[in-house]
């Protein structure tokens, strides 16, 4: 908070907003301004973007002048579609701040808004004048998100359902070098918008192909980290959302190689009640083989600390796990008893006094396979 005119200081507020200043002048005029332009992200997700866009149709219009001022995130003096552009590249982290405006607004809390309706129609005050200062005075300011119409940057505002959302997929088992496009549906029909980051290994994105979503809802930012975002809100439908193009770098399981990720946006839906839901991925089995004898690449290769074997034996039984190095000589040998279908083992580099190519081999019975991986130091 700084002050001006008969004098030049800023402090910083206390944890429940209180300021003071001290040592000012009796008689004096002083311009007192908050500022706050940091954590553009807080509170905003796509939920606004529901509430927005009812606002905008007409259909719930926004109740108060501050949330209207929260929801002119272009500072247009106007709600608008642009509005609702601008916050979605800042959700899908396409855009790091907002181009004309700050995080934080603050109005006077003894402002009275001429057209509650309209908070344009007059300009608003954002600074507090106080003139011939007679040695005690209140500065009482209301903060405004800009972009979080709901409030939840101060208080949690939302219910929570106790249901989910589901994006249904096809699985499948995937091949190295092959490309596949995995259509992602949903079946709720009371959903307003969600958002969810898409987490994939083993994969390489290729294409995103446009359904209900289009490619204004996906952020490919973090794609190099094998995440995707996607935020999208409109008149719900059942059928197919999007789709994406994969070129697998594995051989993977698909559901063992796409979920849905914490990282860089949290994961919701929004039911017509207004409830958060948390999303998932349900993977329908249908395109997925019979469980029968399988060795899979490991996971990540190459790779330095932990990799993970995957394989899938036709029916429980005992298996050998060997590695050799690339004269043949045994470094590792696990033996157990395995369920029928996928099963896994983990494996550490340290365990391995080699580095470079190596191979490992399965035996189950009568069935042995064979891989190559690669320890990096």
């Amino acid at each position: 908070v700084e002050i001006s005119l008969n004098a030049d200081k800023s402090v910083v507020t206390a944890v429940d907003g209180g300021y003071f200043f001290s040592g000012l002048a009796l008689g004096g005029d002083y311009s007192i301004a908050p500022r706050k332009d940091e954590g553009y992200l807080n509170g905003v997700s796509t939920y606004d973007l529901v509430l927005i866009s009812k606002h905008i149709l007409g259909v719930t219009p926004l109740a108060s002048p501050y949330k209207l001022i929260a929801a002119d995130v272009n500072n247009s003096n106007s709600i608008t579609t642009l509005d609702l552009i601008q916050l979605r590249k800042l959700i899908l982290s396409v855009d790091t701040r907002l181009a004309n405006n700050t995080s934080w607004r603050f109005v006077p809390a003894e402002y009275s808004f001429p057209v509650a309706s309209n908070p344009w129609a007059a300009a608003f005050p954002e600074v507090l004048n106080i003139n011939d200062f007679d040695g005690s005075a209140n500065g009482d300011f209301v903060a405004i998100k800009v972009g979080d119409v709901n409030n939840s940057a101060l208080i949690d505002v939302q219910p929570r359902s106790n249901a989910s959302f589901a994006l249904n997929v096809e699985d499948m088992n995937v091949k190295a070098g092959n490309e596949y496009t995995v259509s992602f549906k949903a079946t709720a029909a009371d959903v307003e918008g969600f958002q969810v980051a898409l987490s994939y290994r083993g994969l390489e994105l290729v294409d995103i192909v446009e359904g209900v979503a289009t490619a204004d809802n996906f952020g490919t930012k973090f794609t190099g980290e094998g995440v995707l975002l996607t935020s999208w809100n409109g008149t719900a439908a059942e059928g197919e959302l999007f789709s994406l193009v994969f070129r697998a770098t594995q051989d993977v399981v698909l559901s063992e190689a796409l979920s849905v990720s914490t990282r860089h946006l949290n994961a919701e839906a929004y039911n017509t009640a207004g409830e958060a839901m948390n999303v998932a991925i349900n993977f329908n089995s249908g395109a997925v083989a019979e469980a029968s004898f399988e060795l899979k690449q490991n996971m990540p290769n190459p790779f330095k600390g932990e990799t993970v074997i995957g394989f899938n034996l036709a029916e429980a039984s005992n298996a050998t796990l060997t590695i050799n190095d690339v004269t043949g000589r045994v470094l590792k040998v696990v033996r157990g008893d395995f369920a029928k279908g996928a099963n896994q083992v983990s494996i550490d580099s340290k365990e391995l006094p080699a580095a470079g190519v190596l191979y490992y081999t399965l035996t189950a019975g009568e069935y042995t396979a064979t891989k190559k991986m690669i320890i990096i130091e």
